[in-house]
């Protein structure tokens, strides 16, 4: 049986909240050794953060904490004291890779910062997430996922042209960073394996929306050439049918139109009327006297039809199409259970839970087992020990704060 994938790499986490946690999760998921550093007493921020477990606000319940820190093990350590920074010194010798999301100058005030950790481990790789970066104007500025969308998403073409910009839901700049974050670092980690030269990797959230794939390329590419600002439209697509129409029991989102045209009759089942020419005519999908006609036959048809049933029609007549699932759509879709995608992890504090499973599989490396998301400092006698400390050591260690 090979090793698993990662199974040779061991991580530092001095990651919070989201971005620097899904960065990390992602190194752990397939099999490294990432050893999350939180502070004692409270650990991470996003212990605190909804939704719980049943409604039952609890540092071990925070549904976004257990999943974004899943397969990782937790230690609590002081870095705003001497020996916590020397206790870190010494987990670094035996590390690959350090992850932090600290504002911009903390490691340096920590006296833990590139140069120094690198004087330590000469091929250390060294990740840093921040909202604008290691350097420049903005690096001290605060922000929020709603701020960095706004600056660097193509937020300001989403929405009805009469009323202000949206932005979707959710935390994706996050996630999206996170990704980033790792793909990188697992980049710059073979570069020092090779060469045996580490590197800091500074990512900046704000950057990854610049680059980002959400209409941002094409806009600016827009601009760059053209000098065309996106307007906001309404609607997401011109034509007919298009958009997320109402079903049964919920929508459907079609994208449709002219091109589409003949697919679409025979979805409907080839009713005649509209095989007329007028349907094909170069105005037709703008016309909305003969949209009007078209709902008027459509709107029935879907209402008349479940998600699914309007999906399966689509799919066999080769119509863009899928369901708006649910979050309890999607949890007992039978594609994704076969798939495997859901895993159950058994938690101390909520017992068997459903969780979203790996981005990606792989053919030749064995899945790693999941481990549910530590409690805070579980791993605290596990891994201190290796680094030589006594079981006495380690409560005058907690006595004084330091872990």
């Amino acid at each position: 049986m090979p090793d698993e994938l990662l199974s040779d790499v061991k991580v530092l986490d001095l990651t919070h909240y989201i971005a620097g946690p899904y960065c990390t999760k992602l190194f752990a998921d397939y099999g490294a050794d990432v050893i999350k550093i939180e502070r004692p007493g409270t650990g991470d921020p996003a212990r605190q953060l909804s939704p719980f477990f049943k409604d039952e606000p609890h540092p071990e319940k925070s549904g976004l904490f257990l999943h974004l820190n899943t397969n990782k093990r937790s230690i609590t350590l002081n870095l705003k004291t001497d020996t916590g920074q020397e206790i870190f010194k010494e987990l670094v010798k035996e590390a690959d890779i350090v992850v932090e999301n600290f504002r911009p100058g903390v490691m340096a005030n920590f006296g833990l910062d590139f140069p120094v950790l690198k004087g330590i481990k000469p091929d250390l790789v060294m990740t840093s997430i921040s909202n604008f970066g290691q350097n420049g104007p903005y690096r001290d500025y605060k922000a929020s996922e709603l701020i960095l969308y706004g600056m660097g998403g193509e937020m300001y073409s989403v929405g009805v042209p009469e009323r202000h910009p949206l932005k979707q839901g959710g935390n994706v700049v996050q996630y999206e960073a996170g990704a980033a974050a790792a793909a990188a670092t697992m980049g710059v980690l073979f570069s020092s394996r090779l060469q045996g030269i580490g590197q800091h990797v500074d990512v900046s959230i704000m950057e990854t929306q610049l680059a980002g794939v959400d209409r941002r390329h094409a806009t600016l590419l827009a601009y760059q050439y053209c000098g065309d600002i996106q307007p906001r439209i309404a609607g997401w697509m011109p034509g007919y049918p298009s958009g997320a129409i109402p079903c049964a029991d919920g929508y459907v989102e079609i994208a449709a139109g002219a091109a589409l045209w003949d697919r679409v009759v025979k979805m409907l089942g080839e009713p005649e009327f509209l095989k007329d020419p007028k349907w094909t005519t170069p105005t037709a999908q703008t016309d909305p006297a003969l949209k009007e006609e078209f709902e008027t036959f459509f709107i029935p048809w879907m209402m008349e039809r479940t998600k699914a049933e309007v999906w399966q029609a689509g799919q066999a007549a080769r119509v863009f199409c899928g369901p708006l699932f649910t979050s309890e759509d999607l949890l007992h879709d039978q594609h994704f259970n076969e798939r495997g995608f859901w895993e159950e992890i058994e938690h101390p504090e909520t017992g068997k839970v459903k969780y979203p499973g790996r981005p990606f599989k792989l053919s030749n490396a064995p899945t790693p087992p999941r481990r549910p998301a530590p409690s805070l400092g579980q791993h605290n006698e596990e891994v201190f020990s290796d680094l030589g400390y006594s079981s006495e050591e380690l409560v005058k260690l907690r006595d004084r704060g330091v872990i």
